[in-house]
């Protein structure tokens, strides 16, 4: 295990937070469906799963998945969503690098744990249709998608909701774990994880 940042450390974390973002990003983009948007803790990490994946194999010390964690919490702040997805996306990259650490960044099975709990930063995307600014927030989302819109969102996100979608988080992220895991079987091989 590394124990400091180097110029390639940071490339890798660039690139692949980049790819990372990207992905979920287009995924996203059923968002403008409203039931996809509930869904979106579910299919998202599904699909993010292979990038992740390949990322995790190529981390070798701690703190790399936390600044993903921060990029992606700037991206997502400065795209209109409220300042609790900092707690959401830092918090899921340091739960993450535990678990990455308790792998020794070698276990690919840490690395599908890994891709579930990274996944629970998408709940920083959905909290405000819950906690604190569900009014003020949904009032914001008028003038983007339209009452229409506003009226079936506020219908599928009841409070426990939230709830289900901790447990879409985990299970989206499991599944896109295994799924990245089988995909990138002989890149495993090659980085001495199986």
């Amino acid at each position: 295990m590394k124990k400091k940042f180097d110029v390639k450390d940071l490339i890798t974390v660039g690139v692949f937070t980049a790819l990372y973002f990207v992905v979920t990003f287009i995924v996203a983009c059923l968002g403008f469906i409203p039931i996809f948007m509930v869904l979106m803790p579910l299919i998202g990490p599904v699909f993010s799963g292979i990038p992740l994946m390949l990322y995790f194999s190529k981390i070798k010390h701690f703190g790399m998945v936390t600044i993903t964690g921060i990029i992606i919490a700037i991206l997502m702040f400065v795209t209109g969503h409220p300042y609790p997805i900092f707690i959401f996306c830092i918090g899921a990259g340091l739960i993450t690098e535990l678990v990455l650490r308790a792998g020794n960044y070698s276990s690919i099975k840490h690395c599908v744990i890994g891709s579930a709990t990274f996944s629970l930063w998408l709940l920083g995307m959905v909290i405000a249709f819950f906690f604190g600014f569900r009014e003020s927030y949904f009032a914001y989302l008028v003038d983007g998608y339209g009452q229409e819109y506003v009226d079936a969102m506020m219908g599928y996100t009841p409070t426990w909701v939230f709830f289900a979608m901790i447990v879409m988080c985990l299970v989206g992220g499991l599944i896109g774990g295994l799924l990245g895991a089988k995909v990138l079987n002989k890149h495993f091989r090659k980085a001495g994880m199986i």
